[in-house]
């Protein structure tokens, strides 16, 4: 029965409630939608460079060289001679340089030449298929495995550049020899071989008047590197910075800075939630008061026919809590669907999706604050159930 008087009085002011409602769930969804993405965004930026603890490229940006180097995501910066490595891939203080050559795709898909321990790095493993070991052969990441609709035993050619419309280089063609398993990491989106076919595709329309040249001689994209020891991380990125035409980029330094600038923009949309949300409990504070005011006689009514104060307390209390409860329902719906939104758009342009299933630990905070904001509106309400006279009301009315 009191859930049912709750309902009814909620239906009669049916205005106010759906602007209590309203409000709560705007709050709701900007701040668990914010925290969504900030949280996946973090989870994956931080898997990407785990192990990675410096990234060589040519000059340029260091935040430009590290999301095209680590994530795939940014053109890069130039390209570099492979010969420029040797004194990193000998210096006792690195433990593990993986040289990456990129600048073709295959529908929008990154084809990445690098060596076998960079499939090691991520910990890959193969759905269907094998490694690649020969010259002009591919394994290809779940994803793009997915969208690109390719199987093992397939051929395709590539285009130039990283761009789907890019000139097609019609001679050369790959063939798919594995498909990797999904990982949730950046490999998860791209097509890997060796380095001798990247640089095979590029020599057979470059030096048809020119003799091959060796494969040391060539030019990559970036090397990740991974240091032996803190010492390397405090004395080789200076050295490459002051003494060689590359640039040493430290991925935890420039992600870092980038989620501090992220993070400005994130507090703010937070900060107008919360203050949303301190409107919706004014809302819902003002409705019951009102609502108390304009059924003194009935609650007066109430308790002259025995009905017992706390009850009649709980009752407004209950109102308060449904009203915010709804208003977190629908929040966390709503953001669920600026979630598929935001998946799509990330999706098209970056290959990167959102999970919309995932309940934060900080969307359970939520929902405790939409209680306290219930709770807190209806308490004072609820204590005006104590100061109503009996006979004085009825008399009045």
């Amino acid at each position: 029965m009191l859930l049912k008087i709750v309902w009814k009085n909620i239906w009669a002011k049916k205005l106010n409630s759906f602007l209590c409602v309203l409000l709560m769930m705007f709050g709701i969804s900007i701040i668990s939608l914010l925290i969504n993405i900030g949280n996946q965004l973090q989870s994956k930026f931080s898997k990407n460079i785990s192990g990675i603890d410096m990234v060589v490229g040519a000059k340029g940006s260091p935040l430009q060289l590290i999301l095209s180097g680590v994530y795939q995501i940014d053109a890069p910066t130039g390209n570099i001679p492979m010969k420029e490595l040797e004194p990193l891939q000998n210096n006792p203080l690195i433990k593990q340089v993986l040289p990456l050559s990129m600048g073709d795709n295959y529908q929008g898909f990154r084809i990445v030449g690098t060596i076998y321990p960079y499939l090691k790095h991520f910990s890959a493993d193969y759905a269907s298929g094998r490694g690649f070991k020969n010259t002009m052969e591919v394994v290809i990441g779940a994803n793009a495995a997915k969208k690109l609709n390719v199987k093992v035993d397939d051929t395709f050619t590539s285009s130039h550049g990283l761009e789907k419309e890019g000139e097609k280089h019609g001679d050369k063609s790959y063939k798919v020899v594995g498909i990797l398993k999904y990982n949730n990491s950046v490999i998860d989106n791209l097509i890997l071989c060796n380095l001798a076919s990247i640089w095979e595709v590029h020599e057979h329309e470059e030096s048809n008047h020119e003799e091959e040249t060796h494969s040391e001689d060539q030019n990559i994209t970036c090397a990740l590197i991974k240091f032996r020891s803190p010492l390397g991380l405090m004395t080789i990125p200076r050295t490459i910075n002051q003494n060689t035409n590359m640039q040493a980029a430290l991925p935890a330094i420039e992600i870092n800075r980038l989620f501090e600038h992220m993070g400005i923009g994130m507090d703010a949309f937070k900060a107008l939630a919360l203050a949303i949300m301190l409107i919706s409990g004014i809302s819902v504070f003002v409705t019951l008061y009102n609502a108390l005011k304009e059924r003194k006689y009935e609650m007066a009514l109430m308790l002259s026919m025995g009905g017992k104060r706390i009850k009649l307390f709980f009752m407004l209390m209950l109102e308060g809590l449904i009203l915010s409860i709804s208003g977190y329902i629908l929040g966390i719906l709503v953001s669920r669907l600026g979630l598929w939104l935001a998946s799509r758009m990330l999706d098209e342009s970056f290959n990167f999706g959102l999970d919309q299933t995932v309940l934060q630990k900080e969307e359970i905070y939520l929902l405790i604050a939409a209680l306290l904001v219930g709770i807190f509106a209806a308490l004072i309400p609820s204590l005006g159930i104590y100061r109503i006279n009996i006979s004085k009301t009825l008399a009045n009315d």
